[in-house]
């Protein structure tokens, strides 16, 4: 434990575990991962607390979801305020806190709110907390926000899975070119390059841990009963595989015969885009194209609150020859911001479409689980679609799984790809691509020609 001299606040010292002293680093990233029970979170809270009696600061606490002002870190920072008895300095607002010189801490979701978070302006520090969640796209949107001179991100997560674009980007690849820090002991503080400090933190690094009477029976239980789960939860080791993920063997098997790979789009070929018309207004597309008995998967596209003629504008810039758009069963259904369904929006805009009939989830994932040893995905392309797929989970509770899947952010992926596996079984007449391919294509290619790139490639 050290102790960090705040003059600023109405104390002597400010403790934090020892690790956490980065916290004061000016390095663009600082990244802390681990387990449960370190402490991280807290510590977060207590030094930009700290930091923002020395300077004003303008603070975004961010994170992949947030449907609610309970769903961030509002509750951490408020309780902290009070643990170190400055709510004189602090204004704690419903959804926002106030401090000395103009400080702000405000909070978004970043998946659900793209267009907002690109109008952030002059932001200091951005806290991103449960960062394992966060897509490889909203990363792309929120890193240049954040763009401010001498501005930095703090990330914070437990990690899942090892192929998180998070721990990939954050941990994995920034540590091959990092150098260690240790402290006097000789023990491992962190890791950083020139601009990124990469710390690792669990409940051992956190001095006042075996004094919650609450987490420590929690940690001794998994390491007796199941040290797998205790490995990934509480020492923060990502897993191979999530517990009760629902396409889990689909997925290695996929990974395995090199089914997750660079695949060629074939021009000629049209593809067919399968919808789900997600909570929150949120949108998920796949994009494939139907290959002899191969289901070549091209790109995922997730967009949230843009109505649909946006969406059409989004897919008519990807140049791709189109098929026909398969959209859920509630895409026949007027809402009240259209005067069309959804459906005849996009007809009308001169696309085939079929709305697929209303089926029992668990037939949709049984269809997916038949039509997955015969997808290719495209490593780049769906990346955020396979994040989707890799956390699409049931919940596990004593032992117990649920009847259903969790819905959560990776809901609507899961769905959009359920609703490819149904329209395979659709009547061959209307489903089946190969019909649409005996005219010429606009390059003068014919079908014999497509079904021999077919057998050219992965065949």
């Amino acid at each position: 434990m050290v102790k960090v001299h705040m003059p600023q606040l109405d104390l002597t010292r400010v403790e934090f575990p020892e690790k956490l002293q980065c916290l004061f680093s000016n390095k663009r990233y600082i990244v802390l991962y681990g387990g449960r029970g370190a402490g991280r979170s807290w510590g977060v809270a207590r030094a930009l607390l700290a930091l923002s009696t020395v300077q004003p600061l303008n603070v975004l606490c961010a994170r992949e979801l947030q449907n609610s002002i309970d769903e961030s870190v509002h509750k951490v920072l408020s309780t902290q305020i009070a643990k170190l008895n400055v709510a004189d300095l602090f204004e704690v607002q419903r959804d926002h806190i106030y401090g000395p010189g103009g400080t702000s801490f405000s909070y978004i979701g970043i998946k659900n709110n793209a267009n907002k978070v690109r109008s952030f302006e002059g932001i200091d520090i951005c806290w991103v907390e449960e960062a394992n969640k966060v897509s490889k796209n909203s990363w792309q949107i929120l890193i240049p926000t954040v763009r401010k001179k001498g501005s930095k991100i703090i990330i914070t997560f437990n990690p899942e899975l090892e192929s998180d674009y998070t721990y990939v980007r954050f941990v994995k690849e920034e540590k091959k070119n990092a150098r260690e820090v240790k402290n006097d002991a000789g023990e491992t503080l962190w890791w950083e390059t020139d601009d990124t400090i990469i710390c690792k933190m669990t409940y051992k690094d956190n001095p006042w841990f075996f004094a919650d009477t609450e987490l420590v029976p929690d940690m001794e239980k998994a390491k007796k009963n199941d040290y797998d789960e205790y490995l990934n939860v509480w020492e923060g080791n990502p897993a191979q595989v999530l517990e009760g993920a629902v396409y889990a063997k689909e997925l290695r098997r996929a990974q395995t015969e090199g089914r997750i790979c660079s695949v060629p789009y074939e021009r000629e070929i049209p593809v067919d885009t399968f919808w789900d018309l997600g909570r929150a207004d949120n949108t998920a597309i796949w994009f494939m194209q139907r290959v002899a008995m191969q289901y070549r998967i091209l790109e995922y596209f997730e967009i949230c609150g843009e109505d649909v003629t946006t969406i059409l504008k989004e897919l008519q810039k990807k140049k791709y020859l189109y098929g026909t758009m398969f959209l859920p069963h509630d895409g026949k259904h007027k809402k009240l911001v259209y005067k069309n369904s959804i459906e005849e929006i996009v007809r009308n805009s001169g696309y085939n479409v079929i709305v697929l009939p209303k089926t029992p989830q668990l037939d949709g994932i049984n269809a997916a689980r038949e039509m997955f040893p015969n997808c290719y995905f495209d490593e780049e392309g769906c990346e955020d679609g396979l994040h989707a797929l890799r956390h699409y989970k049931y919940e596990i509770k004593d032992g117990q799984r649920s009847a259903t899947p969790k819905h959560d952010e990776a809901s609507d992926g899961a769905d959009a790809f359920r609703y490819m596996a149904m329209a395979r079984r659709l009547p061959r007449a209307k489903s089946d691509l190969a019909a649409r391919l005996t005219v010429k294509s606009t390059a003068g290619r014919t079908l014999d020609r497509v079904k021999q790139t077919a057998l050219g490639w992965m065949g």
